[in-house]
């Protein structure tokens, strides 16, 4: 059976969390943050976990991503 290949530009942006979960970037973060109140560029900085409805979606780009359980 041949190796499936991953997703590239997926792959630079989904994480997977300690309990195997997928995780990407929060976005609005990229520029004008003068602008931007800190209160929002702080909500911006952490990370946030992919919603059950996307997870096929995101195991056929990246078939090798750590499952979760």
């Amino acid at each position: 059976m041949p190796k499936i290949k991953s997703h590239k530009a997926a792959q630079k942006r989904i994480g997977v969390t300690g309990g195997g979960k997928p995780k990407r970037v929060i976005a609005w973060r990229g520029h004008h943050l003068q602008i931007k109140s800190s209160r929002r560029t702080r909500r911006y900085a952490g990370v946030s976990i992919i919603g059950t409805e996307h997870l096929e979606q995101v195991r056929r780009l990246l078939p090798y991503l750590k499952k979760q359980g």
